[in-house]
């Protein structure tokens, strides 16, 4: 297959850690043509979609050493395969038009995951059709709202609607004389709403990650948040470990799962804490490589069997 995959820098990604260096690796040992571009390579003229990509002559797990890329070319992105969306948040309208762009492609490339499923499905906001699955959870830039939800709740998170990997994510507790400082600072630094949620204690005990394939669980790994952190993100201290998947757990993916399918959201990580879905991240989900390192199931090598499996048939 002639694969382009739409990325940040490849050449400072962790090797041994990145999903979008693993899922490129394993194409690449299977003797797909991997072509590498960044979302700001991305053009569009009368209709058609280009970027200026480099391809990957060569791949390997050696930090330093692990991409060795040709030179930059006009890719015609309606002429590959594959395009697979790996690019990091933030989400925002740069974001939205790399997916604007990519619908173009429709029924000529396949596109992974549906561009217009990531455009459709913030990953704050997704979340929220499933409300049974969810904590109490409120979104509004009214100050009185929020102020009326920690009363109800106690403690509460409180982070950017379109924020990622945990910067701005805050833990409020029912006295917290910062309340007031921290909320009119967001609301200055944010056009968008705020998100606050009900704090789940069980977040000591870590926050899952689920990997869905296809609208399937497929692996998962427990994130542990650092001493005195209230985060769990691994890039900010988090502790990885392995996690057996729980009768709720499979609950929440078996309701979920229909929904990601149909819509085209083929590699998803879901954020479980406690009995609780917190997060459904559809634009670069993480967490690969920790779950194949404590045992799970390789990932990488699934989704390209089932790409492969899609291009075939």
């Amino acid at each position: 297959m002639k694969i382009a995959i739409q990325m940040d820098p490849i050449e400072r990604v962790n090797v041994n850690t990145d999903t979008s260096f693993d899922l490129a690796l394993e194409a690449r040992v299977r003797g797909h043509e991997i072509w590498i571009y960044e979302p700001k390579a991305l053009a569009m003229r009368e209709g058609k979609v280009s970027a200026r990509a480099r391809k990957a002559e060569a791949l390997k797990r050696e930090q330093g050493a692990h991409a060795t890329m040709g030179g930059e070319t006009l890719l015609d992105l309606h002429g590959v395969d594959i395009v697979l969306v790996r690019q990091d948040p933030p989400f925002d309208m740069a974001y939205i038009t790399t997916c604007h762009i990519l619908e173009r492609l429709r029924g000529e490339a396949l596109v992974v995951n549906d561009p217009r499923a990531i455009r459709d499905a913030p990953e704050k906001l997704f979340v929220t059709e499933f409300p049974d699955l969810t904590p109490p959870t409120l979104i509004t830039r009214d100050l009185g709202r929020i102020r009326d939800f920690r009363e109800e709740h106690g403690d509460i998170i409180l982070k950017p609607l379109y924020g990622n990997g945990g910067a701005g994510v805050f833990r409020l507790s029912s006295d917290d004389a910062n309340f007031n400082a921290l909320t009119e600072l967001f609301l200055e630094a944010f056009a968008e709403p705020l998100i606050a949620q009900k704090y789940l204690p069980a977040v000591r005990k870590g926050d899952k990650r689920i990997i869905l394939l296809d609208g399937e669980a497929v692996g998962a790994i427990n994130r542990v948040p650092a001493k005195g952190e209230t985060r769990s993100n691994l890039h900010v201290g988090g502790k990885a470990e392995p996690v057996a998947m729980t009768e709720r757990d499979q609950e929440i993916c078996d309701r979920i799962g229909p929904a990601l399918s149909e819509r085209g959201l083929i590699l998803v990580g879901i954020d479980v804490i406690g009995d609780c879905l917190t997060e459904i991240n559809v634009t670069s989900p993480t967490g690969l490589q920790e779950i194949r390192r404590f045992g799970g199931p390789d990932i990488s090598a699934l989704f390209w069997d089932w790409a492969e499996g899609r291009i075939d048939g």
